[in-house]
């Protein structure tokens, strides 16, 4: 039996409430339907657009969409805030159920191989998505589950958060992203890795300024520059004020990811030259904006003074995490009967 979508056009009077099944919807809503969404990558130009338009719609109040009865677990070998709790919220505002499995209390804890407890997940769920450490393990549950995969972070992406940094984005720039240019300073992690590929596919400039040894991975860098081609450039380089000049975003992340909480006291002087500061914000585009994926420490990768400024989108940017993947759950689930 196929389940229902409500779509409800906001300030257009004319139309009443009209019903359509989620089969239609997600012929409209490109070809992410019963996809998995491990990697930014995972979703062409113009599925990400749709999906960012969708999200626009969703935090406006010009769409309500109803996936009542689908379930989206939560499978997290990580700690988590933000991506956690805007799964949860997404997924009850669509009408949805969640339910946060337990890692700890799992079989798979005490040695369950993941594609038995993939297998058997399928069948209980809709959609899951899992923060765990290694892409593998990631790539292991999509091999062997039947229903969508969400990659909620690993140690080499975060491309749900890269979402919601581009409506950040959009919402600053008139809906712009193409031809614009991203700086991100400090470690090569999985959020600058994401980034790379993701404003490669938004038609974005992105350079990425880090310590000498602390640069993104290679092959990332090289997988970028692949999709961005002749419409944009992916730049790495060890100069902060020369990756700043005239940028329009300024993105930092802390500078020891989840598991490095030992090296972060010794990593502070290495990358002190790449704190955001208002000296480094001067240099930026005069309507440069300032994104951070947060958790933020505070007088390290950025300032309290610029991280409260007026030119701090990162409140705006955390709650686009809810209202981005909303979008992405709608399409992944559009096509499920």
């Amino acid at each position: 039996m196929s389940s229902t979508v409500h779509i409800v056009p906001f300030a257009c009077p004319k139309f009443d409430t009209f019903v359509v099944s989620q089969r239609q919807v997600g012929k409209h809503m490109t070809g992410l339907h019963g996809r998995d969404f491990l990697s930014i990558t995972d979703m062409a130009t113009s599925d990400m657009l749709e999906l960012l338009t969708l999200a626009a719609q969703l935090k406006s109040g010009a769409v309500t969409i109803d996936c009542k009865g689908k379930i989206l677990g939560l499978l997290f070998r990580k700690s988590s805030t933000r991506t956690r709790v805007s799964f949860s919220s997404a997924m009850w505002r669509l009408g949805g159920q969640v339910i946060d499995l337990n890692v700890s209390v799992m079989q798979v804890s005490r040695g369950e191989p993941v594609k038995d407890t993939a297998r058997i997940l399928s069948s209980y769920l809709d959609v899951l998505a899992i923060r765990t450490y290694e892409q593998a393990e990631l790539q292991e549950f999509a091999d062997y589950a039947d229903i969508p995969i969400i990659n909620a972070l690993t140690d080499l992406e975060h491309p749900c958060q890269i979402l919601a940094d581009f409506q950040a984005v959009q919402e600053s720039f008139d809906g712009q992203l193409s031809g614009l240019t991203m700086t991100y300073l400090g470690d090569g992690n999985n959020v600058a890795h994401s980034l790379i590929l993701g404003c490669a596919l938004a038609g974005m400039n992105i350079r990425v300024a880090t310590p000498p040894d602390y640069q993104p991975d290679a092959a990332i860098v090289e997988q970028g520059r692949k999709i961005a081609g002749d419409r944009s450039t992916v730049t790495v380089l060890t100069d902060p004020k020369a990756a700043v000049e005239g940028a329009h975003v300024l993105y930092t992340d802390v500078w020891a990811s989840m598991g490095q909480e030992d090296l972060a006291e010794s990593r502070i002087p290495i990358f002190q030259p790449y704190q955001i500061n208002n000296e480094l914000l001067a240099i930026a585009d005069k309507t440069a904006i300032v994104l951070h994926c947060l958790p933020a420490h505070r007088g390290e990768e950025i300032t309290d003074a610029v991280i409260e400024g007026p030119q701090s989108r990162v409140w705006q940017e955390a709650e686009n995490r809810m209202h981005a993947q909303q979008a992405l759950l709608v399409q992944l689930l559009g096509g499920h009967s």
